[in-house]
């Protein structure tokens, strides 16, 4: 196109309302992307995925055996990978999803309902993840309150590390509860991440130094711990790069 009419043509989106901000809107827009998660989720490591009906969507059901359960007298609670994933290529964009984390018949006495997202995911299982503990949010210790969204990064960072070296710092409070649909929005960009839950103008979790670095990119990934069924419907993904 040469120098003339790109001038015309800006012309003309002047005159039609449509400014250099708007255009950039709508690029962006076009890489938008709705993910139909039982096709597309294909990479599994330690959970069972299972399509079925939840509170009346559609969902991907994840789970995992109870002998996979975590064990606090022999063992430190940590973040694991125990997750579904899709492998994308991730950069920077938006993640949108509906989740929900229910407590098993047969949970053990520590498991919050974890459920959350992972991201940038790689061949190696290395990735970035944010996600809820809904049983933390209705209880009345101030502390567990405290906990109720968490952030970490796999294998380095997992939660213990992260709450031991920097309290506080990679957790909040949100208003959620167990076994019911949770609105989380996750926008990254280069080396942050902010969470927003349930429609929020404001994050709930703000992120500025991802682990993992700026220059990681991958799957996107639904996640759980013990005792815990996550369901996820509505999967939509902007990409921004």
């Amino acid at each position: 196109m040469n120098e003339n009419l790109c001038i015309g043509f800006l012309l003309l989106l002047c005159f039609m309302g449509i400014g250099p901000t708007t255009v950039q809107a709508q690029v962006k827009t076009q890489n938008s992307q709705e993910v139909d998660l039982l096709r597309e989720t294909s990479k599994i490591s330690g959970v069972l995925l299972n399509d079925i009906e939840y509170k009346g969507e559609k969902t991907l059901q994840v789970k995992m055996p109870a002998e996979s359960y975590q064990n606090p007298q022999k063992e430190e609670l940590n973040s694991r990978n125990f997750f579904a994933w899709m492998p994308l290529d991730f950069h920077n964009g938006t993640i949108d999803v509906d989740a929900a984390g229910v407590l098993a018949d047969d949970a053990p006495a520590y498991a919050r309902g974890f459920v959350g997202i992972a991201f940038r995911v790689e061949s190696n299982q290395k990735f970035e993840a944010m996600y809820l503990r809904p049983v933390n949010s209705i209880v009345e210790d101030q502390v567990r309150r405290n906990h109720t969204v968490q952030y970490f990064s796999y294998p380095e960072y997992d939660f213990a590390r992260l709450r031991k070296e920097t309290p506080e710092k990679y957790e909040s409070y949100v208003d959620i509860a167990p076994a019911q649909w949770i609105h989380m929005k996750i926008e990254v960009s280069q080396n942050k991440a902010r969470l927003y839950v349930n429609g929020a103008k404001q994050p709930t979790l703000v992120v500025n130094d991802l682990k993992a670095g700026s220059d990681q990119r991958g799957g996107i990934g639904f996640w759980i711990e013990s005792g815990t069924i996550g369901y996820f419907s509505h999967l939509k993904i902007t990409y921004n790069d």
